[in-house]
């Protein structure tokens, strides 16, 4: 993304090639899609809640990028142009991706018998397996090893299972 320099000159290279926030979306899109499978799933027709997830993800990507675009050019006094902006979109994208294999997940176990409230808690499975994956790839290219790996990964997992909690809390306690 674009940032204001020490000496208050716009630095306009789009974030494209930023594999870190390339990363961090994939983490915060799988955690908006976990979110989602653990407040609605078994509440909502399968497709409803699919489609809710992809138009959730769509909406908070373009708020974040939005967000970040107004927030980044308003001190420059310049809007960004629009190569500009297709690339900053772009190098975020991955917040929408990281809900695709949970989505597959979701319908195929419902297309192979399941109940919906079954698929759901299938496509969160695989939600915190993305989850996982993500946190797993964020730390290797930080470059930690052993046990900083794995408490990296731990804390992924951990969101991932907060979300099962809080599924179950809902599910079972409050109704």
């Amino acid at each position: 993304m674009a940032g204001i320099t020490a000496g208050g000159e716009l630095h306009t290279s789009p974030a494209a090639g930023n594999a870190g926030r390339r990363r961090a979306a994939g983490i915060y899109g799988a955690i908006i899609t976990a979110a989602i499978f653990a407040a609605a799933g078994g509440h909502l027709p399968t497709v409803a809640l699919a489609v809710s997830v992809v138009v959730t993800l769509l909406v908070y990507w373009l708020a974040e990028e939005y967000a970040e675009l107004l927030g980044e050019q308003g001190t420059g006094g310049t809007l960004p142009s629009r190569a500009y902006i297709r690339a900053a979109l772009a190098a975020t994208w991955p917040m929408v991706s990281a809900s695709y294999l949970p989505l597959l997940a979701l319908l195929v176990a419902r297309a192979a018998g399941a109940s919906a409230l079954v698929a759901a808690n299938v496509g969160l499975a695989a939600t915190i397996l993305v989850l996982i994956m993500h946190a797993w790839t964020a730390g290797r290219a930080a470059k930690l090893h052993g046990w900083r790996l794995a408490a990296a990964v731990s804390v992924a997992a951990a969101l991932g299972l907060t979300m099962v909690a809080l599924k179950d809390l809902v599910l079972i306690h409050l109704h």
